[in-house]
């Protein structure tokens, strides 16, 4: 225990530190100490329980969830947000929650990636501020944006009004995201604005990536960029839950490797885990066996979500063991 005239000095510190909200170099100088020893009684003041710190979490904000998401799936960081379950504010939520996080993670010379056709994407876009300065920032699109005409501007939408924004520059995939037949795809491979976006896959720092089921979203099939109802169950017989720009993987996180991966024009999902921040912006129960399946595999290490699917999420993760993800160096093609 300390001497009482310790004490007195530090709670005298303590007092002009946190109630009067001087600095330490002023209470320093007041006192006639050296911000050194300003400093260690500050401390002492805490471990004496003079001082004690409490955090008042306002509703809505949940960082034990987040905590937890992040242990139980070894995420670099997990974003929970509130909403209403069974209700498309959940989108518009967590739209709102990614655009936050992008605002204020960018760096200087950032190459973003973002997939199509995701619903979620498009909500971020919206609440999206643009930035005070550029930042020499590239936006690339990493799944083919071709399809049908009456859809097709919402793909073009997306990755234009995010360069905007980020008052970047962007780089478009000028091909669909599915093609008939894998014998097209070397054809529109030699084409150079293709090749040139391809090229940079690699390189992405950030990919921003919505998560999808076997049940094609109302965008996705809207831009005819689907897999038809026989070639469905072919994957779900394969035990595919979920896909990441049109690359199936099954509830452990191991890649469901077919022919129809032949016809897909985008990143693969090697290619994702590279990114430094992959970031999974998904959320609702009917997405959960999805959103599991990409946490498995590791092929995200930031998730973005609603409460209601992180409980979820953590419960699944008590039950059962979470499996060792694929090497990276391994082929998911």
């Amino acid at each position: 225990m300390a001497r009482i005239d310790e004490l007195r000095l530090m709670v005298k510190v303590a007092h002009l530190y946190y109630d009067q909200d001087m600095t330490q170099p002023e209470i320093a100088a007041k006192l006639d100490l050296s911000q050194a020893s300003v400093s260690r009684l500050l401390k002492r003041a805490k471990r004496e329980q003079i001082v004690r710190v409490t955090v008042n979490m306002p509703y809505g904000v949940y960082p034990h969830l987040e905590e937890q998401l992040q242990k139980a799936y070894g995420l670099k960081e997990a974003i929970v947000v509130d909403s209403i379950e069974h209700s498309d504010q959940i989108l518009r939520d967590i739209g709102s929650a990614a655009a936050y996080y992008l605002e204020t993670t960018l760096r200087s010379g950032d190459i973003i990636g973002v997939s199509s056709w995701s619903s979620t994407l498009l909500a971020m876009v919206d609440a999206l501020q643009p930035l005070a300065r550029p930042l020499q920032i590239r936006v690339l699109q990493i799944l083919g944006g071709l399809g049908s005409p009456s859809a097709e501007v919402y793909a073009s939408r997306l990755v234009d009004r995010l360069a905007n924004l980020m008052r970047g520059t962007a780089t478009f995939l000028p091909a669909p995201g599915i093609v008939g037949s894998p014998d097209v795809v070397p054809v529109l491979l030699q084409d150079h604005y293709v090749q040139a976006a391809m090229s940079l896959f690699d390189q992405v720092t950030i990919a921003l990536v919505g998560i999808g089921t076997l049940e094609p979203s109302g965008l996705l099939a809207s831009s005819g960029n689907i897999f038809s109802p026989a070639e469905l169950d072919m994957l779900r017989a394969a035990g595919a839950v979920g896909d990441i720009c049109l690359r199936f993987f099954d509830a452990s996180g191991n890649p469901v490797v077919t022919p129809l991966n032949d016809r897909v024009i985008g990143m693969g999902l090697d290619q994702l885990r590279k990114a430094k921040r992959a970031v999974g912006i998904a959320g609702g129960l009917q997405k959960l066996s999805a959103i599991r399946g990409a946490l498995q595999g590791r092929f995200i290490n930031v998730l973005i979500t609603d409460r209601f699917t992180a409980q979820h999420l953590l419960q699944m993760a008590e039950t059962s063991e979470i499996l060792p993800a694929a090497h990276p160096s391994s082929s998911l093609e």
